[in-house]
């Protein structure tokens, strides 16, 4: 890809199910920054979450978190004591990671497109698209692509890139903003785009 941007092809065979303590679901982590983070320390970290059972969502501090459904009827949830509906799918909702939340299954599992960010280190804007779309990173900006549902191509200097059901594109603006590294992302299907920048003075 031109413009110094680096794009990098991450396949949903290649991930690995974690486990939750609760044994509530398993977790497949797409990306994270810093590379390697444990669950302490990242400053995002992108996933998909499996939930098979009704319970407690873990709480992380200074975190927010932006959930979209991908898969299944959908959850009740408690958050800090608010009733929040989740049952559309692909419509992202955002609610703090560090306060009390309660799951109800609707009816059955659910797939979940998790992302979570450290809200005094990281801006992270998230959108679930259809169709035709102009992408490109700024400076020091991280683009993460998945397909939710359906295939999707993301063109690029070096070629058309095909994803299958939840393979990601991650794209690294390390150019000087020309706006030479643009791609173009084609679905018929639906697929997340995350904007990911560390805030000023981090």
């Amino acid at each position: 890809m031109t413009g110094g941007d680096e794009v990098r092809i991450l396949r949903a065979g290649d991930r690995e199910a974690v486990a939750w303590k609760n044994g509530g679901g398993v977790t497949r982590e797409i990306a994270a920054w810093p590379e390697g983070a444990a669950m302490a320390d990242f400053g995002w970290r992108i996933s998909l979450a499996e939930v098979a059972a009704d319970g407690p969502f873990s709480a992380f501090p200074g975190v927010d978190r932006t959930l979209t459904l991908a898969e299944g009827a959908g959850m009740d949830l408690t958050v800090a004591g608010a009733r929040r509906l989740v049952d559309e799918r692909y419509a992202p909702q955002e609610f703090p990671g560090d306060v009390p939340t309660g799951c109800r299954l609707v009816d059955g599992p659910v797939v979940n497109f998790n992302v979570m960010y450290r809200r005094d280190r990281v801006r992270a804007e998230t959108a679930v698209v259809r169709g035709t779309l102009a992408l490109a990173a700024a400076p020091q900006e991280t683009l993460l692509v998945v397909a939710l549902r359906g295939p999707a191509e993301l063109g690029t200097g070096a070629g058309p890139v095909a994803l299958g059901p939840y393979d990601a594109v991650r794209i690294s603006g390390d150019g000087d903003g020309d706006g030479d590294g643009a791609c173009v992302l084609r679905t018929r299907g639906h697929a997340a785009v995350v904007r990911l920048a560390a805030r000023s003075g981090r």
